[in-house]
């Protein structure tokens, strides 16, 4: 399978699309009584290939990859049998790749959805692997202009896999090239201008998106119904992240007994990305204050050391909730008045902080604001001081 992301992906068939002719060197503009058309100019294929070219030889130095670089891309699982967790997700998927196989054709579209760190780009990119596909591989706020897709959708082969992640973050003109390429597997575009003007569609090969996002009600309906399969990835039990941090030691050459990615995984939010993380700040721990083996005693010394607790609350989750209990009571406290005194930014902490918090019951959101829970208190230590306000 190879991997092309959105940075190398334009050096690939620097010459494709000369087949539109002498009309190919006129910029596109839009028809505003076409249903996909947009209001701003695309280029058609030849001018697309030649324009996002990169430079070679002394106008681009090419260095080699970094070999820290290759091992942490090693740690990305291959192929759906060595990625762990999701087992439901990956028994639908094994029966739709079944499918597709046995029909000779591509994948449906699919669309994956869930927090961050979860595994969606490692998921596609091993369906890209077991359906010995290339996979093209970019984010929406790349895609700033229509002439961007229409880069990759011109270069696809039948059976490519396109993997689009943020893709609710797509521009409204790019997102609605999409909607006749995705279903019909066609590039609408307008030849000339003014009365000369006259649509025009370039056939597609017959491939594969896969979007990724972390919200998925910030998707349009008519981009959203246009995937075949709209999947959600789930948190991971803490013994499925306790394979993870076994994984990544065995990969990374590091020693660690079971209790040892037992007392990392209870701590990593349910999130491989996050345990992954942890793993390396534990493995300097235990090079540098250690004999490199990595214990649980190592693992919760290295952990209270970078203010991981075993809720695997931070320093600022703590601080948040600190505030709530000492300055308010347990609250309610509405979203402004905590970034003011915590000094956060309000987005921020609804939608970096809260989320975790909410998900393990150490706080509530009501009409009046933000409460703290009973867990919550316990987990701080002040179930022995008397009650707080809000619940004397």
């Amino acid at each position: 399978m190879a991997i092309i992301s959105s940075q190398d992906a334009d050096a690939e068939h620097p010459k494709e699309g000369r087949k539109a002719g002498k009309a190919a060197r006129e910029p596109l503009k839009s028809n505003p009584g076409f249903p996909h058309q947009s209001n701003q100019s695309i280029s058609l294929p030849g001018e697309l290939a030649e324009e996002n070219a990169p430079k070679t030889g002394a106008d681009l130095l090419q260095p080699e990859a970094d070999p820290a670089e290759k091992q942490e891309e090693s740690l990305r699982p291959r192929t759906l049998a060595e990625y762990i967790g999701q087992t439901e997700l990956k028994e639908v998927l094994a029966i739709v790749i079944a499918a597709a196989r046995a029909r000779q054709e591509p994948l449906d579209h699919l669309l994956f959805y869930g927090p961050p760190g979860l595994g969606k780009t490692t998921v596609a990119a091993a369906l890209a692997a077991e359906m010995g596909s290339r996979f093209y591989m970019t984010t929406a706020p790349a895609l700033e202009s229509p002439r961007d897709i229409a880069g990759y959708l011109v270069r696809l082969k039948r059976g490519d896999v396109l993997f689009i992640d943020e893709i609710h973050r797509l521009p409204k003109v790019t997102e609605e090239l999409l909607y006749p390429a995705m279903e019909d597997f066609r590039l609408d575009i307008t030849l000339g201008k003014g009365r000369s003007a006259r649509i025009t569609s370039l056939a597609l090969e017959r491939f594969t998106l896969i979007g990724a996002t972390t919200r998925v009600g910030a998707l349009t309906s008519p981009l959203r119904d246009r995937f075949g399969q709209i999947q959600r990835l789930r948190f991971y039990e803490p013994d499925e992240l306790v394979q993870i941090v076994l994984r990544t030691a065995r990969l990374l050459n590091t020693s660690i007994d079971p209790e040892g990615a037992a007392e990392i995984a209870r701590r990593s939010r349910g999130t491989p990305r996050i345990a992954n993380r942890l793993f390396k700040r534990v493995r300097d721990y235990a090079q540098v204050r250690g004999d490199g083996h990595i214990s649980q005693a190592v693992a919760a010394a290295a952990l209270e050391l970078f203010h991981v607790d075993p809720m695997g609350l931070d320093w600022t989750d703590r601080k948040l909730l600190t505030l709530l209990v000492e300055q308010f009571g347990g609250g309610p406290v509405g979203l402004e008045t905590m970034a003011a005194v915590t000094g956060e930014d309000p987005q921020t902490i609804e939608e970096v902080y809260e989320p975790y918090l909410l998900q393990i019951g150490y706080l509530q959101r009501t009409a009046r604001g933000r409460v703290i829970t009973p867990a919550a208190l316990r987990h701080l230590g002040y179930e022995a001081q008397s009650p707080l306000p809000l619940w004397s």
